[in-house]
């Protein structure tokens, strides 16, 4: 086995590689940056109802995560109700065109995948 492969992938804690990427490729936190950076500025309800799909509570899980990582910006507003917006910092939005290039990719690819995930089924 070779050890420099070792440590360089085998510590999910030290390995900038799984360490950034198990965060960003969840199933929303792709798709949250994306929206924000279309949009610049959101308010939480507005996220949610772009995406749909997604739940309040991982809505906010996945806000609290780009967050702490200090992709996303969070804003509180000093009025009753109180006002929440969020927008991107200059971090998320150095990931933006990264992020951009892996979204095109998929749909070029898309319907490739999607036929061989078929043909994969038929065969197992």
């Amino acid at each position: 086995m070779n050890k420099k492969i070792l440590e360089k992938f085998g510590d999910s804690e030290n390995c900038p590689i799984r360490n950034i990427l198990d965060r960003i490729g969840d199933k929303w936190s792709m798709l949250v940056l994306l929206l924000l950076n279309e949009e610049k500025v959101l308010r939480f309800n507005e996220m949610h109802k772009y995406i749909g799909t997604i739940s309040q509570k991982m809505l906010s899980v996945t806000l609290k995560s780009l967050e702490s990582d200090g992709l996303v910006q969070r804003t509180v507003y000093p009025q009753v109700p109180p006002k929440v917006e969020y927008q991107l910092t200059e971090r998320g939005l150095s990931l933006i065109p990264h992020l951009q290039k892996i979204a095109e990719w998929a749909k070029q690819n898309f319907s490739a995948i999607t036929k061989s995930r078929d043909e994969f089924a038929k065969v197992s």
